[in-house]
């Protein structure tokens, strides 16, 4: 296999489009087209289905991109162990982080990793747990920074846990103070029983959420189902509604800010946790620019 070649068949895959695959190779679409077959006549198959919206590969084209990834990654791997051997840091890490809290991270971190390693290329990426997974195991990511459960890790990746984040009742502090709960402005958070707020409105993190399997299980437990008013994919979207007085939510305690009034938080009786994990291929060399960059992550998750 010809790498550029490669290039060329793994785009027109990704865009499911030729035509756009050749915008974004810089390329014409007659000499992206004069490739493809070329390779087709080489292999004696065609490798995709053509449709005007939609090219999709075929079997022998699932083989092919399959091989196509492997020997990219493969590549990856030598390369960076030479510069790692070398100590020649001109390299790309491609770091994939959720939404809200992973890009405070990203701004917290980077500007120390730049320090150490000024040679070294970052690609941020704001991506679901669920789309870094998927990116990383495909080899178009090399770490994903993300918070999940343990059953919710996926084979053939390596999950290294940063550290445990508790998840906790969050309510209007006005809610609590008819309900005569105690606050939380000391610091020290009470605990409450969910049950006590069977009958409040709740906003929730989406199903698509990996926080959502714990949510759901919490109010299993409690032995009633919320009233829902609505699911976000954002957790400062509940946080701005419980501020309202609208709802309550269930929050991880990343977002507890005791320098405001207006939102009382608890623990729950069971202490609900889920783990704040590096993530990477199995099979994928750990750079030491990666390794730096993972141990200030560490440092800020563990320190926030």
């Amino acid at each position: 296999m010809d790498l550029k070649q490669i290039e060329y068949i793994l785009k027109i895959a990704e865009e499911k489009n030729i035509t756009h695959a050749a915008e974004k190779l810089f390329i014409t679409q007659s000499a992206l087209n004069q490739q493809l077959l070329k390779l087709e006549k080489e292999l004696g198959c065609p490798l995709f289905y053509r449709s005007r919206t939609d090219w999709r590969p075929t079997p022998a084209g699932e083989i092919y991109l399959d091989a196509a990834r492997q020997i990219l990654i493969l590549k990856k791997n030598a390369y960076d162990q030479i510069h790692d051997l070398t100590e020649y840091q001109k390299n790309t890490i491609r770091i994939g982080f959720t939404p809200g809290r992973g890009i405070d991270m990203f701004s917290q971190v980077y500007p120390k990793f730049h320090e150490h390693f000024p040679q070294t290329r970052i690609e941020p990426n704001e991506l679901s747990v669920r789309q870094q997974q998927d990116l990383l195991l495909s080899g178009d990511l090399d770490l994903g920074f993300m918070t999940l459960l343990p059953k919710q890790e996926r084979t053939g990746l390596s999950y290294q846990t940063i550290t445990e984040e508790e998840l906790l009742l969050a309510v209007p502090s006005r809610l609590a103070s008819i309900l005569s709960l105690p606050d939380s402005s000391s610091g020290s958070l009470p605990v409450c029983d969910l049950t006590i707020f069977k009958e409040e409105p709740f906003v929730l993190i989406q199903k698509k959420s990996t926080a959502r399997d714990l949510v759901d299980s919490l109010f299993e437990t409690a032995g009633f189902a919320p009233q829902i008013l609505f699911e976000t994919a954002n957790n400062q979207t509940i946080l701005s509604m419980i501020r309202a007085e609208i709802c309550c939510g269930i929050l991880p305690a990343y977002y507890v800010d005791h320098t405001r009034r207006d939102v009382t938080y608890y623990r729950l009786p069971s202490h609900p946790v889920w783990n704040i994990t590096a993530a990477c291929r199995k099979d994928a060399y750990i750079t030491k620019a990666a390794k730096e960059f993972i141990s200030l992550a560490a440092d800020y998750f563990n320190c926030i």
